[in-house]
């Protein structure tokens, strides 16, 4: 632990939830530039600047889907990463309220102690 009370381990779950869809909405974009050339193409005008894009399109194709699988790969980390730390807070929580329960268990059943056990005291066993 942390000179103040805080821990020394801190994670932006809230962050880190929207990373997964973030980094899959980025490959989806990043997927639709033809469609974004074509449907600028009768605005462009000149067919060099639309055939120039295009060659950028389809050599960018290749490096494209390598990056679209690690982005996945990524996204699905991401995911991973949230769930676990979710489930581990989880966990831990369920330890401390069962914990709290035993020690609250053993503090309400008060007086049972005595001698405890069976018999008159004068133990078991006779004499010789």
């Amino acid at each position: 632990m942390g000179g103040k009370g805080k821990s020394d381990l801190t994670i932006p779950l809230t962050d880190l939830e929207d990373y997964g869809s973030r980094l899959r909405s980025i490959k989806t974009r990043m997927n639709r530039t033809k469609k974004i050339f074509e449907s600028y193409r009768d605005d462009i005008g000149d067919g060099g600047v639309y055939d120039a894009l295009d060659d950028f399109e389809s050599n960018w194709e290749d490096g494209r889907e390598d990056i679209g699988q690690q982005l996945d790969q990524l996204a699905d980390l991401s995911d991973a990463v949230v769930r676990e730390f979710k489930k581990l807070d989880d966990d831990l929580t369920k330890a401390v309220n069962d914990a709290v329960k035993v020690n609250e268990g053993k503090g309400s059943k008060g007086g049972e102690g005595g001698k405890g056990g069976k018999g008159d005291g004068k133990g078991e066993g006779g004499g010789k």
